[in-house]
């Protein structure tokens, strides 16, 4: 039996490993790559193996650089199941229809800036003859519905018009609902066919909703063997789901192989009972400075965890009670399905809430947008208020448009509340926001560029890295160490090369053997 390790290896994003034996092929996780737009596209346009070939799919939790690559593994021929949780394959109904809907809004900005390009550089003449007007403020028009939405047929016409070569998306919201068919939830600790002689069974992962450590169990020639894949592992005592899984069953205890992540294997995060009083904080002074509290939050996880804690301080009369407005359409149909699986619910949930009658998630200050036009009027409002809107990274979104009318004043605030990667603008936002407030914010702000414009970082920036829906380094090692599990090897994975390379010291220090593969590597046991 062999182990290929093909995304996430050395770097977050785009979980990707194979496992390999007589008889099957089998994939954990298939996640697509976030970061640059040419490096995202090279990397997930084009899947690593024949997708005819692999037998079935296990998917540790929803998060799309888990997730979301699979409509374009069903779409390049894959015909096996994606066996995961049942919370899982809810909210994966919302999370690909997004992702999907997010590729063909990319293809068709860039077809249209494409178009625009080759019209702008026309003479007025020329352009006047494809009736697009003489002006170069008439192109604009004549591609768009309105103000906001493009005109993609009207954008494709021209495209072939002018010969120009067309952005496909990676794949569309068909192609993500036809792959939705291939999903089987399953309850945690029920143990699931996944090939020939091969099982997996689900333990919490304490991630986010439904996440999962996947315990895999194979018979091969005669001999079990057993590869435990963490997928992402959570904090100890955060709120709504269950700690990570310490306590597995017999048949599980002796594993070949761990697979585990390190998103912050040598960092240490604040003390999960620290994060309200640090909350708290932050939202009395800027509302002192009768300022906006943005938070760019991920739609699935972080968002309803924020809603948590803030009805607790809301219930409290810890904080003023502003309006709190939830700007994604996605975070509502998401916060749904947080409300459709309470039995994942860890104990303080069930006492604070449910046995009282409520939702944790939905209370009187607080506003679901789903609207552009909402979004817009929201972007212009001047009293103090709380907006949570995605992305999480600050990549694309509601946020940037927020960010755009409110990073100029200072009375304001952008709560960082989450990992940001190398190279988007939300890690811009944390290290020169940090570095201007450990200045004591003297001389002129840092400059950040987004949507073509350069705006002044004036607004206050703070950090809660206590959110974080991943386990520290010590949160990590106490899954390793304290787990009942027997672990002759470990694969670190899911973390950029110096976190990745770091936890994999601690662990030799603790005794354990460990690598830290490349992509593309392969190891057998």
């Amino acid at each position: 039996m062999e182990v290929t390790f093909h995304g996430a290896v050395r770097e977050v994003t785009g979980s990707m490993h194979v496992l390999t034996t007589s008889a099957d092929r089998v994939i954990l996780d298939c996640g697509m790559f976030q970061g640059r737009r040419k490096e995202s596209e090279a990397k997930n346009r084009v899947l690593p193996f024949d997708p005819q070939i692999v037998t079935n799919v296990v998917l540790s939790h929803a998060h799309i650089d888990h997730s979301g690559r699979i409509p374009l593994l069903v779409k390049d021929g894959f015909n096996g199941r994606v066996v995961c949780t049942r919370a899982t394959t809810s909210a994966c109904t919302y999370l690909l229809m997004d992702s999907a809907h997010i590729q063909e809004s990319d293809a068709d900005y860039l077809n249209y800036k494409s178009v625009r390009g080759s019209l702008n550089q026309m003479k007025p003449s020329n352009r006047k003859k494809m009736n697009v007007g003489s002006r170069l403020s008439d192109v604009k028009k004549v591609l768009k519905k309105n103000r906001h939405e493009l005109d993609a047929s009207i954008i494709n016409d021209f495209m072939d018009q002018l010969h120009l070569e067309k952005i496909q998306p990676l794949y569309t919201s068909a192609d993500a609902q036809n792959a939705l068919a291939s999903f089987d939830g399953y309850p945690y600790r029920y143990p699931v066919a996944i090939g020939s002689n091969m099982t997996c069974s689900f333990y919490d992962a304490g991630h986010i909703l439904g996440s999962a450590i996947s315990m895999i169990r194979i018979e091969d020639n005669g001999r079990p063997i057993t590869v435990c894949y963490s997928g992402d592992l959570g904090r100890f005592d955060k709120p709504i789901v269950r700690n990570p899984t310490l306590n597995f069953e017999e048949q599980h205890r002796d594993v070949d192989l761990l697979i585990v992540e390190s998103t912050y294997g040598d960092r240490s995060h604040e003390p999960v009972e620290a994060l309200k009083p640090k909350l708290e904080k932050i939202l009395v002074e800027t509302n002192n400075r009768r300022g906006t509290v943005l938070i760019p939050a991920f739609a699935f996880g972080r968002t309803q965890e924020l809603l948590y804690v803030l009805h607790e301080l809301y219930d409290e009369k810890a904080v003023p009670r502003v309006p709190i407005y939830v700007d994604s359409p996605l975070a509502v149909n998401i916060t749904r399905v947080f409300g459709e699986h309470p039995e994942v619910y860890d104990r303080d949930a069930q006492e604070v809430f449910l046995k009282n009658g409520k939702n944790p998630f939905f209370f009187d200050q607080v506003h679901f947008v789903t609207s552009v036009e909402e979004s817009m009027r929201l972007n212009r409002e001047k009293k103090s208020h709380i907006v949570l809107a995605a992305s999480g990274m600050c990549e694309a979104g509601r946020i940037l448009h927020h960010l755009r009318h409110k990073i100029h004043d200072e009375k304001n605030t952008i709560l960082i509340v989450g990992f940001m990667a190398q190279n988007t603008l939300g890690r811009r936002i944390i290290d020169q926001g940090t570095a201007y407030e450990q200045s004591g914010r003297s001389g002129p702000p840092p400059i950040l560029k987004f949507l073509n414009k350069a705006y002044p970082l004036k607004a206050h920036v703070k950090s809660l890295g206590g959110f974080s829906a991943h386990g520290d380094k010590q949160e990590l090692l106490r899954f390793i160490k304290e787990s009942n599990l027997n672990i002759k090897r470990i694969a670190v994975v899911h973390g950029e090369e110096d976190q990745a390379l770091a936890f994999a010291g601690h662990l030799r220090q603790a005794g354990y053997p460990v690598l830290v593969p490349k992509r593309g590597e392969t190891i057998r046991l």
